[in-house]
């Protein structure tokens, strides 16, 4: 055999072989992204529920401290240089603007108390569910675009997924 024609078989070889490998990606990629996309949306979700657990133990804190709840994520966060306000600084920097990992947070104040809502800043892609939670610490979630209430279900509650 010449060396041409064994440098076009080992060519052919390459070919084959590259082309099983590029087939081979295109099958298990695809495959593969769902459960990545599905694993991150639930880290997200999970890290939306800590965040807000954090919340209501700083507003217990900035209650027992300030005699009343903070009404917004600022008021719990850490000072602005320069200022003298009430500033708890029992929140981390990252979630006092309101907006964190994939999550938008909104701590509002009640006549009795606060509440706290976190919902994904794109639904289905950042998180599928949203989140509630007031003075009583119960944490509440809603499967979907619908912002979460004081009635949705509690979050890790027996119930089947998407029931209230």
């Amino acid at each position: 055999m010449s060396r041409r024609g064994i440098r076009q078989l080992a060519l052919g070889a390459f070919v084959a072989s590259l082309t099983t490998i590029v087939a081979f990606t295109l099958i298990i990629v695809p495959a593969a992204l769902p459960k990545l996309n599905m694993a991150r949306r639930y880290a997200q979700e999970t890290a939306a529920v800590k965040a807000i657990q954090s919340i209501n133990t700083a507003q217990m804190k900035y209650n027992s401290t300030f005699g009343r709840f903070a009404t917004s994520l600022t008021q719990l966060g850490p000072p602005t240089r320069g200022t003298a306000t009430a500033a708890g600084d029992l929140i981390s920097s990252d979630l006092s603007p309101g907006e964190k990992q994939g999550y938008v947070f909104k701590l509002t104040g009640t006549p009795r108390g606060y509440t706290i809502t976190a919902v994904p800043k794109a639904s289905g892609s950042t998180g599928s569910r949203t989140f509630f939670s007031d003075e009583s610490l119960v944490i509440r979630e809603n499967y979907g675009p619908e912002p979460a209430t004081a009635n949705s279900r509690e979050v890790g509650s027996a119930r089947e997924r998407g029931t209230k």
